[in-house]
């Protein structure tokens, strides 16, 4: 059956009882249409299009009928037309060939004396225009923008649009009439014309520079809008047409980005946007919301940006979640480094949406929350992360204790609260710490000898109560094993209180972790290091020696490798009388490096206070105006290399030497301890290293040298008044003078600490400064970075090296020096012996 119009194919369609006798049904009005098609049927084919189109419509194919409707769009008939171009728009794309068949039609139309044919054609070439074809008619467009007739002109800019997105090159051809059409008294062509200028200034800055001169006239127009009354033609909830009003603030924030003069220009009209438009329906709040983005973006003023700020703290309180989320949130994360302070007056609200039960805005406020800590608020904020960490999501759990075991880092007020600050996460979420956040929390007890007796004892308590969190036990399992005689013999402080413990009560706790169901791969490796090192500095206690002994000799035959290990080497360990307790004893504090994420307080690494850092010697010295720096310097001796020396070389090591004493600050002693035969060749280069990060300050030429003990508090000064150090010259060319000022410490025989500083003696800088230097194989350097590269007239610049050599040698150095003076490149070798001999002090 044939249906000679749409509406009796609808019906038919409709009436269709299953999907098989509808494509039946469709399959046959195609072939008869295709019939038609073929009979060159002119007066069917108006009905025919219109059938093929809505067959299209329901997703059958409708190619056939291409050429067809461009025989439509050839007739005189302006409904014939209409049909013909829209069956072009539906059925044809920029990517047809039949496309190039459409230029002439579009050409003739948008030269028609009907203004809605002009449409049509408009219309149509907004839709499929190609490449080829907006450069055929980009001249065509650019004559109808201006046209006398409003309705031409707005269709026209939007060709003109689709003719800059597909020919760039060709977007200046518009800026003159773009110009005009911004002067426009109709909303929409002033609409298209906005949003005409926007996409020409996004593609080219000189377009976006001549339009500058806009400003004032968008200003204009913006404040006819808001100051306008009520408008019915415009009106939406109040406001006067706020799609105007977006497009205008979204060029003026174009405009204004990076010009202070246009930025100047749209201050004062973008604060009485944001003040006086409602903000109690979602209309206002899209208008506050692209004025706060403006200001945000352009040159504004310091109060203007603070209003910006307090709308996005308003948003913050309103009941739709998406405002709440992806409006104020999202905008604050950006924002936030801006201006700090004025985000912070919103931090109540923000810390509420920790609260809230959408996870997507406590996901944010989270971020934010992140951002907002700082060395005045840290203790407030990082106890409402910690109260949000007994309540969060898994999800949130590990980025959560990273970021506050990262911002007690940075901010701590006193090691003390941040070694709390960790512990309390490790009790909370011990099962979400990164092994970084681990190793950094092991590394800052190791570095506060005085704290040490506190967080073992709290480790204690903290195990006794809760083996389920695996890296608190990995923490306690550690530092139990390594300041066990500390608990011992200070017992445990809890509340004022000290609670004494014996061998027995130490052992069995460690041990009680083998029996957990807790109890991992990991964890037994950690159990078996700690008891065997408590067993070796405990004397009084047989029983738990062989106890011990028995459970090492268990693991002996585990299946697990690295654990059978272990405990061979451990067992091992037991016939060895002194020398066991050599080996066991407490390791030297580990380098100072950064966490996870290689975050670190600037010009303070983990652990360390305002006004102490150590310095290569191990020693405290007072930190000096500009020396300190955040970055890494090159390791002497890897730890993995340490433990090869210590079981590697037995076979040079004397049996019967003396109790090894207690830890030193520097691995060259416990290397020498075990018969090191001298240290290996180790030049530092300039640009260290990025595994190994201390962070060190430079020495001044004149220093107190207060020696410490690892494992105590450190003393008072021994040594009253200050040292005086003589002062060397290395290098005295083109104005560039370079001195060599040495330090040494008669408890560090073979030490020396040497200064370099860095002059300017003429008018011009010194820029680029490369400072590299290089020692015998028999010695070793390390090299902290140069204060600064950049050498100003008056300035003093130092730069810190650190040099291991045999006791009783000289010192000497090769010394590679690279910089520019007014404009001319230097570089220059030097060999440099002018130490006096007997600074690595006198050998015994």
């Amino acid at each position: 059956m044939v249906y000679n119009n749409l509406k009796a194919l609808i019906k038919g369609i409709r009436s269709c009882k299953t999907v098989a006798d509808e494509r039946a049904l469709i399959q046959q009005e195609s072939a008869a249409i295709r019939a038609s098609f073929r009979e060159e049927d002119s007066f069917q084919r108006h009905n025919n299009i219109a059938k093929l189109l809505y067959i299209h419509m329901l997703g059958s194919p409708a190619h056939f009928g291409q050429i067809e409707c461009l025989k439509l769009v050839a007739s005189p008939r302006f409904s014939d037309k209409r049909l013909g171009y829209l069956g072009i728009m539906l059925l044809l794309d920029e990517n047809q060939e039949v496309l190039t068949l459409v230029t002439n039609s579009l050409k003739n139309d948008m030269n028609h004396s009907n203004m809605y044919a002009v449409g049509l054609a408009l219309c149509t070439f907004a839709n499929i225009a190609s490449e080829e074809m907006s450069r055929d008619l980009a001249n065509e467009i650019e004559k109808l923008l201006g046209s006398s007739n409003t309705y031409i002109r707005k269709k026209a800019a939007l060709c003109a649009l689709r003719v800059v997105k597909k020919v760039p090159d060709i977007a200046d051809h518009f800026t003159s009439k773009a110009k005009n059409l911004l002067t426009d008294r109709n909303h929409g062509v002033l609409l298209t014309a906005i949003t005409l200028v926007t996409e020409m200034c996004q593609i080219d800055t000189a377009i976006l520079d001549e339009f500058r001169t806009a400003v004032p006239l968008l200003v204009r127009n913006l404040k006819s809008l808001v100051t306008t009354g009520y408008s019915p033609e415009h009106d939406v909830s109040g406001i006067t047409d706020p799609f105007l009003q977006v497009k205008i603030l979204r060029l003026l924030r174009l405009l204004g980005k990076g010009d202070e003069q246009a930025s100047e220009t749209m201050n004062d009209i973008l604060a009485q946007v944001a003040t006086n438009t409602d903000s109690s329906k979602n209309v206002g709040n899209s208008i506050l919301y692209e004025t706060v983005l403006t200001v945000l973006e352009i040159e504004a003023d310091t109060g203007l940006r603070v209003m910006a700020i307090n709308i996005l703290g308003k948003f913050l309180s309103n009941k739709d979640n998406n405002i709440r989320s992806y409006v104020a949130l999202n905008t604050l994360n950006k924002v936030v480094s801006m201006d700090t302070n004025a985000v912070q007056r919103h931090r109540n609200i923000i810390l509420d949406c920790l609260r809230d039960g959408d996870i997507s805005i406590r996901r944010r406020a989270l971020e934010l929350s992140y951002a907002l800590i700082n060395e005045q608020n840290v203790r407030i904020l990082i106890r409402e992360l910690l109260a949000f960490l007994e309540v969060a999501d898994d999800e949130f759990k590990l980025g959560l204790t990273t970021q506050i075991s990262l911002a007690a880092e940075r901010f701590a007020p006193n090691k003390r609260w941040h070694i709390d600050t960790v512990l309390r996460v490790l009790k909370l979420a011990g099962n979400f710490v990164r092994e970084e956040i681990l190793s950094a929390f092991i590394r800052l007890v190791a570095h506060t000898p005085e704290l040490q007796s506190y967080t073992a004892s709290k480790l204690y308590l903290a195990l006794q109560s809760d083996i389920s969190q695996e890296s608190l036990t990995l923490a306690a399992t550690w530092i139990l094993g390594e300041y066990s005689e500390i608990i011992l013999q200070g017992g445990i402080v809890d509340d004022d209180q000290t609670i004494m413990i014996s061998d027995k009560d130490l052992i069995d706790l460690v041990l009680s972790i083998l029996d957990s169901p807790y109890a991992n791969y990991l964890i037994r490796q950690f159990v078996l290091a700690s008891v065997t090192k408590i067993a070796a500095r405990s004397t009084t206690c047989v029983p738990e020696q062989d106890r011990i002994a028995e459970v090492l000799a268990k693991y002996t035959t585990s299946p697990e490798l690295e654990l059978q290990q272990r405990a061979v080497e451990f067992a091992s360990l037991f016939s060895l009388g002194d020398t066991r307790i050599g080996v066991l004893e407490q390791m030297p504090p580990p380098e100072l490096k950064a966490t996870v994420m290689g975050v670190v307080s600037e010009k303070k690494p983990v652990g360390s206070t305002k006004g102490q850092d150590a310095d290569l010697l191990g020693d405290e010295v007072p930190s000096t105006p500009g020396g300190a720096t955040n970055q890494p310097t090159v390791s002497v001796q890897s730890n993995q290399d340490l433990l090869a020396e210590i079981f590697g070389s037995s076979s040079t090591t004397d049996a019967a030497s003396p109790p090894v004493p207690q830890q030193k600050s520097s691995v060259n002693d416990i290397l020498g301890l075990f018969g090191d035969s001298g240290p290996q060749s180790a030049t530092a280069p300039q640009t260290p290293y990025p595994s190994a990060t201390p962070s060190y300050p430079s020495t001044p030429a004149t220093a107190t040298y207060t020696p410490t003990q690892a494992t105590s508090p450190p003393p008072a000064p021994v040594v009253p008044v200050q040292q005086r150090y003589t002062t060397y010259p290395a290098y005295d060319k083109n104005d560039l003078k370079i001195t060599l000022t040495p330090q040494t410490s008669p408890t560090k025989p073979g030490i020396v600490m040497i200064l370099a500083r860095f002059q300017v003696s003429g008018g011009d800088a010194a820029t680029g400064l490369s400072f590299q230097a290089a020692v015998p194989k028999s010695q070793q350097l390390q090299m902290l970075p140069m204060s600064n590269s950049n050498i100003n007239p008056g300035a003093v610049e130092t730069q810190q090296m650190r040099v291991v050599a045999p006791v009783g040698s000289n010192v000497r150095l090769r010394l590679r020096i690279a910089y520019s003076l007014a404009g001319q490149n230097y570089q220059e070798q030097v060999d440099f012996a002018g130490f006096p001999p007997g600074l690595t002090g006198t050998p015994s």
